[in-house]
């Protein structure tokens, strides 16, 4: 069988690499073996991740509305309910937005949807 020389291709292959682990520290950015290994486990974590962030942000928009809620004498689980009950499609995300940058107007939608007079 004849010879391959796969010296150029092989170079640029480990220089991608190294070109991506380039920020890490000590021999994860040097040396091309532990920064293979790091490449693949940075990719893996980046995945998980990417899926956490949307966990994560959902935590936090439902704990707003919560605290906007309780304000005002409500759960969040009633609050929510009252919201399909009364064919107010707000998702959580707008939620958490209204009921950070305006209580006022937040207020005035939960105690609406409840039944409340003002």
């Amino acid at each position: 069988m004849t010879r391959v020389k796969r010296g150029s291709i092989a170079r640029r292959y480990r220089r991608g690499i190294l070109d991506f682990v380039s920020g890490f520290r000590g021999a994860h950015s040097r040396l091309f073996r532990a920064a293979n290994q790091q490449e693949k486990r940075a990719l893996a974590c980046a995945y998980v991740d990417r899926n956490n962030r949307k966990r994560k942000f959902r935590r936090l928009w439902i704990a707003r509305i919560n605290a906007a809620a309780r304000k005002n004498g409500i759960t969040y689980s009633s609050t929510i309910h009252n919201l399909f009950e009364n064919q107010v499609f707000l998702n959580r995300k707008t939620l958490a937005q209204v009921a950070t940058l305006d209580a006022y107007c937040s207020s005035r939608l939960i105690r609406t949807i409840s039944g409340e007079k003002d």
